[in-house]
């Protein structure tokens, strides 16, 4: 049974419709990256699945429970095992690194403080920033506040972490440490979807890669697959266009 399937799932902003019909099965542990050009419905996609955008029609199960995105407990329940980092920080300006990331385990999960800080202060280690513990957000670089921001995710303990461009925002010299921290997380077996333009890292840490277009899932496969040897003509477009720059 996939961890996480999509099922013919349709969005749309007012009357115009973004995602048309996308269908995806994703494996416990696994890593899938989305790849497409800007306005396919790759990061529409993602936040129609924590609920930020509700699904107009179609289908999410997770461990085989469909989700509910009318009914309160049922989002609650579903957010409590995605958590979704985006290429916007949104850290707590007024908080230390440290609050940030404790915020809300101690706020919405109710759990025990001395126990939040102790993973925090682990998960801060986990992406090098341990030594900013108590540093407020405008006093770290973008590089430094995005790798808080992925330790805040990861606090709410997720079975699964959308990331979102989550370097699109960052200045070239500061993607690589995000980049890195990514690839720690990977090591340590957490499924990930991930929406990225960053094209060689996509190839290096995914298991499969899902081209988009249109609101549409064109083409899914393993990244030496997509990358060298597309199947359709779309992909085949996109893929040759990036490699080139």
């Amino acid at each position: 049974m996939p961890q996480l399937e999509i099922r013919d799932l349709h969005c749309s902003y007012g009357a115009e419709p973004v995602l048309r019909g996308v269908s995806l099965a994703i494996e416990r542990g696994e890593i899938v990256s989305l790849i497409g050009p800007s306005g396919s419905g790759k990061s529409t996609l993602l936040r129609a699945l924590i609920g930020l955008n509700a699904p107009s029609s179609g289908e999410v199960l997770l461990d085989g429970q469909r989700i509910d995105y009318r009914d309160r407990a049922s989002l609650r329940s579903l957010r409590e095992r995605l958590s979704i980092v985006f290429q916007q920080y949104n850290l707590f300006q007024n908080m230390t690194v440290l609050r940030n990331v404790m915020i809300a385990p101690v706020s919405i999960q109710k759990r025990p403080r001395g126990e939040v800080e102790t993973s925090a202060m682990a998960l801060l280690e986990k992406v090098g920033m341990a030594a900013k513990r108590d540093a407020y957000p405008d006093e770290l670089s973008g590089g430094q506040q995005q790798r808080v921001a992925i330790a805040r995710a990861l606090a709410l303990q997720p079975q699964i972490l959308l990331l979102d461009e989550v370097t699109s925002a960052l200045d070239p010299e500061r993607v690589k440490e995000v980049l890195d921290t990514i690839r720690a997380l990977a090591r340590d077996g957490i499924t990930m979807l991930i929406v990225s333009h960053e094209m060689a890292f996509v190839r290096e840490v995914s298991n499969r890669v899902v081209m988009m277009d249109q609101g549409k899932v064109i083409e899914i496969g393993e990244p030496q697959q997509i990358f060298t040897a597309p199947r359709e003509s779309r992909t085949r477009d996109f893929v040759g266009k990036i490699l080139k720059h």
